[in-house]
């Protein structure tokens, strides 16, 4: 099963909007592997499929083999036919199986036709939690409707993230923004502000790292400023924006470069963050990465809409300055966003430390 884990992670970048999920199938008497792998691009085979294959190209017998798998193996059609009828049309004799898969159209069928077809199946519950923690955006959606959304920011030891005239590059190491990278590459889709376009005019793309895909972008900008020569377009991928002001010619020269754009406005005439964050998870977003100035870190906080924070946090200080968070506006201690702290590393010199929010990964 740590090998089946292993294999899983090689579909860190790959598999969205698909979990996750690795599988190695072992001789009867459990001294040899006959084949193992982890689930492709949307549309393309599973892990359970990926590893019948390989012992098929290996000349193995899988007939009352044992399969590891770190996800119930699905019992739907979806993009692919389902992967449980493939390891009972092989003969497997035996699944070992991490989790129950989340999916609505899953849900225990799979272990139960596993079962129904003689097929004995246990599960490893250790494991699960390991599968879980690899696929926290995947539960997410299936179980809330909704993306885990991941917080990244690059700070000064007292929170500052620029000086107060926009100066911000760089505050954290080059370290720190390589690793940065790895986190916007296994995302299913990058969410940042217009003040961020507008001020910075970035690529927000994946770079210096080995990945098959793009994330999505994601802007929100309430008046539609975003400039159609803006560098973010010429990089191919699927760019969201969402708005609460329609202006026709802007929206026109928008589309003309590839944008889709969403009126979702709020009350306030600011977009509806709320509706933001569902309409995602209805678009198969798994993991929403979030690169942001402070007003809209702050505003999504405040709402309740950031699972996990991912802080960058150099050796300096930068005394009276921009902050990560200034669009929050509290006025008692008691309704701070309390966070849970789950790992802190150090990357080059900076400190990364990850958190969640507290609450948010009971579902």
């Amino acid at each position: 099963m740590q090998q089946a884990l292993a294999l899983a992670r090689n579909a860190l970048f790959l598999s969205n909007p698909n979990p996750r999920v690795g599988c190695v199938i072992m001789s009867v008497d459990g001294r040899t592997e006959l084949g193992a792998g982890f689930t492709q691009q949307a549309g393309g085979p599973h892990a359970e499929v990926m590893a019948l294959r390989d012992a098929a190209a290996r000349g193995s017998d899988v007939r009352g083999a044992t399969a590891y798998v770190t996800l119930e193996p699905c019992s739907h059609h979806g993009r692919t036919g389902p992967c449980c009828d493939a390891l009972i049309a092989a003969g497997i004799g035996k699944v070992v199986g991490a989790i129950t898969d989340p999916n609505p159209r899953v849900a225990g069928q799979g272990f139960e036709r596993l079962r129904a077809a003689g097929v004995k199946v246990e599960i490893d519950a250790a494991a699960g939690v390991l599968s879980r923690e690899l696929n926290i955006g995947f539960f997410s959606r299936m179980s809330r409707g909704l993306p885990w959304v991941r917080l990244k920011a690059g700070m000064s030891l007292d929170g500052a993230t620029a000086l107060h005239d926009g100066q911000s590059q760089w505050i954290t190491s080059e370290a720190a923004r390589v690793d940065g990278h790895r986190w916007r590459a296994q995302a299913c889709a990058i969410l940042t502000g217009i003040g961020t376009v507008l001020g910075d005019d970035p690529l927000l793309n994946v770079r210096g790292v080995d990945t098959p895909r793009q994330p999505k972008l994601v802007i929100v900008d309430s008046e539609l400023r975003t400039p159609p020569t803006a560098k973010l377009f010429d990089v191919p991928r699927d760019v969201l924006i969402y708005c609460a002001e329609l202006d026709a010619r802007r929206q026109s020269a928008l589309e003309a470069r590839g944008a889709r754009i969403f009126h979702l406005p709020a009350s306030n005439g600011q977009v509806d963050l709320q509706a933001v964050i569902r309409d995602l998870g209805q678009r198969e977003i798994n993991e929403l990465h979030v690169e942001a100035g402070g007003t809209l870190n702050g505003a999504l906080m405040q709402a309740q809409l950031i699972d996990e924070c991912l802080l960058y946090l150099a050796p300096s200080i930068l005394g009276n300055a921009q902050t990560a968070f200034s669009g929050m506006e509290l006025t008692q201690l008691k309704d701070a966003p309390q966070l849970e702290y789950q790992q802190a590393a150090l990357v080059g010199p900076d400190l990364r430390i990850q958190a969640i929010v507290a609450g948010h990964d009971r579902f």
